[in-house]
């Protein structure tokens, strides 16, 4: 999404990206390099042992798309009038903008998805997550807030209830296969991503450059994270939930030789780390856990304050170093053309994230910086990024002239 601001803030001039927020872009670009990381595999990280590896990886999983989606929802906040919502015909120009750029993602989602590349491709689930956030874009912060709090807590079970009463199963042929991938059983299920987008949007209406702002949002950041992940540990660990679950996915353990229920529950923690969009509906003990990709309350709570520390990170880096992280905020100003030519690549050399290629990683993430700088030196704005620019400028065209008011 376009992230073209008026009086842009402080720290964009710092790195010399008119018009846009360095912290935000930063942010962006550390989520899409996360992406990478998920995508490209364990194997690809070279300047790791394998231990350390595994760990980054595991935190990069769940949590850069997550992160993806709340910078989507803080860009459109941004587009949309920041602390000010627009109304009228402004909003009603910007939104024939928004719905040209839904279908044109929407057809190069399906397009990337088709070159075969082992990765669940976010795009078209990101077309659907600013259809739906259409009807929101006249709310102020403290009513987002809520939105966002609503979806995260009701969701999840929401979802549950109706994958099993419907009985709906998420194998999947590809990263979306119809309107129940989009809301339930896909790799990035509306009922939690949304979330993450309103949420965004929450925090784009907020004065970002206010100090007193961020520590707010870095306090519920740290709160969101200690609750999401801290309560769902106490819950699945020591307070017997994972005992549960192993219980209800077999026959009875009573009397099993203790010596096996070690492997038994280790079985089931890979089970918990080894999901794709939302849990089983074989036991509501599922509901608890909050691992990557589980799309259960704890997991919404865990991300979002993961993205929010993220952001305000980023901004407060940007203030005091931004010409030194210029390559990466040029990164995010084009993380379309980065996601697209990283799936591209895979495509084309038959990549997977079972590789063992160390240092791919690592090349990827350089060459997308050097790249990036360099096309914004002397080019300017990314190549797809530019030519969504260039069909979203349509959409205003379609619309009915309002009378005394020029189109634009």
């Amino acid at each position: 999404m376009s992230q073209q601001v008026s009086g842009a803030a402080p720290e964009s001039a710092a790195v010399a990206l008119p018009g846009r927020i360095a912290g935000i872009d930063a942010a962006r670009a550390l989520a899409i390099f996360g992406m990478f990381t998920v995508h490209l595999g364990v194997g690809a990280i070279g300047l790791l042992d394998v231990d350390a590896a595994e760990v980054v990886h595991g935190l990069a999983r769940g949590r850069s798309s997550a992160l993806f989606a709340f910078l989507a929802g803080v860009s459109l906040a941004l587009m949309t009038g920041r602390g000010a919502p627009l109304s009228g015909a402004p909003l009603h120009r910007v939104s024939a903008r928004i719905l040209v750029r839904v279908v044109a993602l929407a057809l190069l989602g399906g397009v990337v998805d088709l070159l075969g590349a082992p990765v669940a491709v976010i795009l078209t689930y990101y077309a659907g997550f600013f259809l739906l956030a259409l009807p929101l874009l006249k709310l102020r912060a403290p009513a987002l807030a809520a939105a966002a709090a609503a979806v995260g807590l009701l969701g999840p079970q929401v979802s549950f209830l109706l994958r099993d009463e419907l009985r709906l199963a998420s194998a999947h042929a590809s990263s979306i296969d119809g309107l129940a991938d989009f809301l339930l059983t896909g790799y990035y299920p509306a009922c939690t991503f949304m979330a993450f987008v309103i949420a965004g949007l929450a925090v784009g209406r907020l004065e970002l450059t206010a100090p007193r702002v961020r520590l707010r949002l870095a306090g519920v950041g740290a709160g969101l994270v200690a609750l999401g992940y801290g309560a769902s540990w106490l819950l699945v660990y020591p307070l017997g939930g994972l005992q549960r679950l192993v219980a209800e996915a077999g026959p009875d353990l009573t009397g099993v030789d203790p010596a096996l229920l070690g492997p038994i529950r280790a079985w089931m923690v890979e089970q918990i780390y080894d999901l794709h969009g939302q849990v089983p509906t074989d036991s509501v003990w599922w509901l608890l856990v909050a691992s990557p990709h589980s799309g259960t309350s704890f997991e919404i709570a865990g991300a979002l304050g993961v993205a929010l520390l993220v952001l305000v990170g980023c901004m407060a880096l940007t203030d005091v170093a931004g010409a030194v992280l210029y390559p990466l905020a040029a990164a995010g100003a084009m993380a379309l053309t980065l996601y697209v030519g990283h799936i591209v690549a895979m495509a084309l050399f038959g990549m997977s994230f079972l590789d063992v290629a160390p240092f791919r990683l690592e090349l990827f993430v350089i060459a997308s910086l050097t790249f990036a700088t360099l096309w914004r030196l002397l080019v300017g704005r990314g190549p797809l990024e530019q030519g969504l620019t260039w069909l979203a400028g349509l959409g205003p065209l379609l619309l009915p002239r309002a009378e005394g008011l020029p189109r634009r």
